[in-house]
């Protein structure tokens, strides 16, 4: 069998700013119906590269190609196959969840019968009366649920999720990974960025960020056996321990 065309490749990839190095020459791949966490402590570079990836951010040097195809020359054709759920869930505070949703829905081009149907299915998941709080005063959890729904609305192949389940309580946590199964299932490839080490388990691969260099990648079971460790945050430590020796 030939191998897949990789979902997301990232080859030497830079990114400075001035004389900061945000990203010092990284490479992976992420397969098609894969799900791979991106870890890393606060200023890593896990945002930045996520940025670079979807164009937000000008790329200093290297490639980076969305099933094949440039995201320096394709990149209108790219957008089309990505959604990205930003740290911050890229919701309008003032307008409701419901607002959020039509607002969405329509700058992503949902003809009004589809995006009328996208709603009805919020609903029959949301309390409708929480639907039509504004986005501020609805709680993290429910923020969440929104945000990614809103991600999700052009049925995107390739979804990125940076940081999304930060300031939430472990079962909003659980529940949202439980909703990443469920997209993985649906044949989604899925790169999750994360400073929460216990997320990790949930992967297919990890890969650790440093300073923006990578410090390990591979399946979580396959690097405890190849570092010796005897779990997760183990594992990260001693990685960003040998990289700060380097």
């Amino acid at each position: 069998m030939s191998t897949p065309v990789p979902a997301i490749a990232v080859s030497d990839l830079h990114k400075s700013f001035g004389h900061f190095q945000a990203v010092k020459g990284i490479s992976f791949d992420v397969l098609p119906g894969e799900i791979v966490g991106f870890l890393g402590p606060n200023g890593a570079g896990k945002t930045t590269t996520i940025k670079m990836i979807t164009g937000l951010l000008k790329i200093t040097s290297g490639t980076i190609r969305i099933g094949g195809l440039d995201n320096r020359k394709h990149l209108a054709a790219i957008k089309k196959k990505l959604g990205y759920m930003s740290q911050k869930f890229s919701l309008y505070a003032l307008l409701t969840a419901m607002e959020n949703i039509e607002f969405f829905g329509g700058i992503s081009g949902l003809a009004p019968h589809e995006l009328r149907a996208r709603m009805h299915v919020m609903a029959e998941q949301v309390a409708p009366d929480v639907l039509r709080q504004k986005i501020q005063d609805v709680p993290p959890g429910i923020r969440q649920k929104v945000a990614l729904f809103v991600c999700l609305l052009p049925e995107p192949e390739i979804i990125l999720l940076d940081e999304p389940t930060s300031g939430v309580d472990p079962e909003a946590r659980r529940n949202f990974w439980n909703e990443i199964y469920g997209l993985k299932k649906r044949g989604k490839t899925l790169l999750v960025s994360t400073h929460n080490l216990d997320e990790a388990e949930y992967c297919d691969r990890i890969i650790i960020i440093h300073n923006g260099d990578i410090v390990a990648s591979g399946a979580p079971d396959e690097l405890l056996r190849r570092h010796q460790q005897v779990n997760i945050e183990a594992l990260f430590e001693n990685a960003i321990k040998n990289h700060g020796q380097n």
